[in-house]
């Protein structure tokens, strides 16, 4: 059971701007769905291109203010932010829970110390912008140094698998930095990043340093993305809709950081801790559901423990509780819409024919949107369960034989977020994290992240960075500051251009 009331708490709107909640004026109403029981918990008013204007308006009128502050000044509002969303941490679990349909122990024990640990690191970071020193490089003449400074207002986008540790990521580097933002959360899902903003106005971050506009995708989203007042755009989600963002931010020469989608792979070679690896296979792929872009979802084994490892992930998927969010006890919950569980199976069937479900495969005759974990065996490389993005609690498993083969095919997909690789032999494991192409690759382990550890991709899953010092830098601009030191040096280098005049 819960006692988060989404018609009261937001009885004045799913919108925050200017430090207020208020309605959205779009004229289209959007219903938030319980994915665990499929009942309506709240309609409100979508964002519209004139909710867009609003929010980045206060934005912008705040930014001056909040830009000037000194990096203490903002560190210290930042502190106290992380001291609210403390106070309101049960607040913030059951809200994702209820949106996302994520077991409560999921978002009591992950996404919200998360949000409050990534807080507090950018706290601490906003007072520790670093740059080259200041110095005469060209022979005493002149003295150069270098300046960070914020950009302006960020129009960022938030995907709904982890929505209040997505509003985290993409707010905090920007106002740590000096910037203001206006945050579009998916209309799914925005409980959590009002919450987040109301947190933000409680700790005296000033009104319009933080917005939220919750619309549609191609309404409020590109309208946002092509605001010529926006300087930068964060998008996470798929990437197909990243391509689309990146050519609406072309016309107006963007900043672009894009985190997109990913197909991990897990790849255990054979001198591996089996049982581990099984461990870590099952809580890897099915962690949120499978919804989580770094999920485990390609399993590469060396063949001579490839059928022990199938058995032991089966035997394991077997156990996982799924069942009512709320319950401390539930080990997995629904899928976000019926529709998403519907287009996961879709997945699984259309693989039925050359591949070999060993377990799950199948919905649970329930009101809500879960689907059964899911272990694929021996599909090919080339197949779509392998290559494409399923977003579920499915795993697909392949053998490999050389060590090389198994790099090979870990690399063998668009996509580059994040992967993992399971053996004793140091020498393995460098040689994989080396040869590897992704932006994160753990070493026995699959999943954790920290705030001080940079999240991102390569190739078809985007760039920039996430969390960590790089990402704070990435909201930030540099600026060439240069000073003449002697009349003589300037006389000679008008001479140099202009000659004797």
């Amino acid at each position: 059971m819960h006692t988060f009331q989404a018609r009261d708490r937001f009885a004045d709107g799913a919108q925050y701007i200017a430090g207020r909640l208020t309605q959205g004026t779009s004229g289209r109403t959007h219903a938030v769905v319980d994915p665990a029981t499929g009942e309506e918990v709240l309609t409100y008013e979508l964002a519209g291109p004139k909710d867009v204007d609003t929010a980045v308006a206060a934005a912008a009128a705040a930014y001056d203010g909040w830009a000037a502050a000194g990096p203490g000044e903002r560190s210290d509002a930042m502190h106290r932010f992380a001291g609210e969303l403390s106070a309101r941490a049960e607040e913030l679990a059951q809200a994702e829970s209820l949106q996302c349909g994520k077991p409560i122990k999921l978002s009591r024990e992950f996404d919200v110390p998360g949000t409050i640990d990534n807080t507090s690191f950018f706290a601490g970071a906003a007072r520790h912008l670093q740059g080259q020193s200041a110095g005469e490089y060209d022979g005493g003449d002149h003295t150069s140094y270098v300046r960070r400074e914020p950009i302006g207002v960020v129009g960022s986008i938030a995907p709904w698998n982890y929505p209040l540790q997505m509003a985290a990521w993409k707010v905090l580097p920007a106002i740590a930095a000096g910037n203001t933002i206006v945050l579009k959360p998916a209309e799914l899902t925005p409980f959590t990043s009002l919450l987040f903003a109301e947190a933000a106005t409680a700790a005296g971050i000033p009104d319009g340093v933080v917005n939220i506009v919750t619309g549609a995708g191609k309404e409020a989203g590109e309208h946002l993305v092509g605001h010529p007042d926006v300087v930068m755009t964060s998008f996470t989600g798929s990437t197909g809709v990243g391509k689309r963002v990146a050519e609406v931010a072309t016309a107006t020469v963007k900043r672009l950081h894009l985190e997109l989608g990913g197909k991990a792979p897990f790849v255990v070679f054979d001198d591996a801790d089996l049982e581990a690896a099984v461990h870590g296979a099952v809580a890897g792929a099915l962690i949120n559901s499978g919804q989580d872009c770094t999920a485990a979802t390609r399993a590469y084994v060396q063949r001579p423990l490839y059928d022990a490892f199938v058995a032991g992930v089966a035997d394991l998927m077997a156990t996982v509780r799924l069942g009512d969010p709320f319950d401390p006890a539930t080990d997995l919950g629904p899928l976000i819409s019926h529709a998403h569980r519907d287009r996961v199976a879709a997945f699984v069937d259309r693989a039925r024919s050359s591949a070999r479900v060993v377990t799950g495969g199948a919905a649970l005759d329930h009101p809500g949107a879960y689907y059964r974990p899911t272990l694929i065996a021996d599909a090919a490389q080339d197949s779509e369960v392998v290559q494409a993005e399923i977003f579920g609690p499915v795993l697909v498993v392949l053998p490999f034989d050389a060590d090389a083969d198994g790099i090979r095919l870990a690399n063998d997909t668009p996509y580059g977020l994040a992967a993992s690789a399971w053996t004793r032999d140091v020498f393995r494991a460098n040689r994989a994290t080396r040869e590897i192409k992704a932006g994160c690759v753990w070493v026995n382990d699959h999943i954790p992240i920290l705030s001080e550890m940079p999240h991102g991709g390569y190739k078809a899953s985007g760039y920039g960075k996430d969390m960590s010092a790089y990402s704070f830098e990435e909201y930030t601009q540099i600026k060439h500051v240069m000073f003449d030191n002697t009349a003589v040096a300037r006389k000679d280098w008008h001479r140099t251009i202009f000659g004797d005049r």
